[in-house]
């Protein structure tokens, strides 16, 4: 199947002529590594040499970018492929599930992920003087945009910094800035526009997020949230599904399985301990909702990792 199919022509060959070195690039530094987190801030490269397996994961604010082979998001019931003429814009802290579809060791798969600051977005958003897009826009806190010259031209200037390390602390804000401007220019820019805004419905989440990120152990009142984000109950818990694909209670229940998890494959903690640390009252509870979002219950699981490792 052709990539750059649906593309205008005039851009796809400049698409292609854009993407060869910004995969050249990615390759050089991820030789032997799955992963490499660049001395830009926030930017890391990844690299796979064979399609995986659906992996939780929260992915943070950011734009995912594909140089090479092709990727898929899963987020609640919606289904994100991106490739080479697609990138990934996730706009708040969600619980997902990524694995890779195009990869091999001949042509791996090659991407670039960059954090993006949403208090750098809304100055963007300020300079630009966009128009405030509708409130019904925002209904997911991921999108795929179309890649476009422009914002390949940008990303290249990005990793060109690699080797000229000095220049990363004046210029790499600079061009950050420009990324940021090119996706709000893109076709999923007002989408973004409004989780950056402040006072928005998608902005009030995204504080209740980092909430709940901060107190994932204590006892969760919708009521109580909804009010520290300036919200009506009904209002808050339908733009919360709306945006991660989960209840408030089911993000929280996410947050705390994983920091579960975390702690007893690096503190060694048995499962009954983390399950209190965390915030549940009944270990058999904990386990039986481990198990159902990891595939195994907490010691083989925990094992399975090690063993991997």
């Amino acid at each position: 199947m052709n990539q750059l199919a649906h593309i205008p022509r005039q851009d796809t060959n400049a698409i292609e002529t854009l993407r060869q070195p910004l995969a050249a690039a990615v390759a050089r530094w991820t030789r032997g590594a799955g992963q490499f987190v660049t001395p830009v801030p926030g930017l890391t490269f990844f690299r796979r040499e064979e399609p995986s397996q659906a992996a939780a994961c929260m992915v943070e604010p950011s734009v995912a970018l594909i140089v090479q082979g092709a990727k898929q998001a899963l987020l609640g019931d919606n289904v994100y492929n991106y490739d080479i003429t697609r990138f990934l814009i996730t706009s708040l802290d969600l619980p997902a599930m990524m694995r890779v579809v195009d990869a091999s060791p001949e042509k791996p798969y090659l991407g670039v992920v960059m954090k993006l600051d949403l208090r750098v977005v809304a100055e963007v958003v300020m300079q630009s003087g966009m128009a405030p897009p509708s409130e019904q826009q925002a209904d997911s806190g991921m999108m795929l945009g179309e890649t476009t010259p422009a914002m390949l031209t940008a990303f290249t200037r990005l990793l060109e910094l690699l080797d000229d390390p000095s220049s990363i602390p004046v210029l790499a804000p600079l061009i950050q800035r420009e990324i940021c401007y090119r996706l709000l220019m893109s076709d999923q820019g007002a989408r973004l526009w409004q989780i950056a805004s402040v006072g928005s419905q998608s902005h009030r989440i995204g504080r209740a997020i980092e909430w709940l990120k901060s107190h994932y152990a204590s006892p969760l009142r919708i009521d109580a949230l909804a009010a520290h984000v300036q919200m009506s109950a009904s209002t808050f818990h339908h733009h919360f599904r709306l945006l991660t694909a989960m209840s408030p209670l089911q993000y929280q229940k996410w947050l705390r399985l994983n920091e579960a998890r975390r702690m007893m494959l690096a503190e060694h903690l048995d499962a009954s301990t983390a399950a209190f640390h965390v915030g549940y009252e009944s270990p058999s509870q904990f386990s039986r909702e481990y198990s159902r979002l990891f595939g195994a219950p907490p010691r083989r699981d925990i094992e399975n990792l090690r063993r991997l490792a």
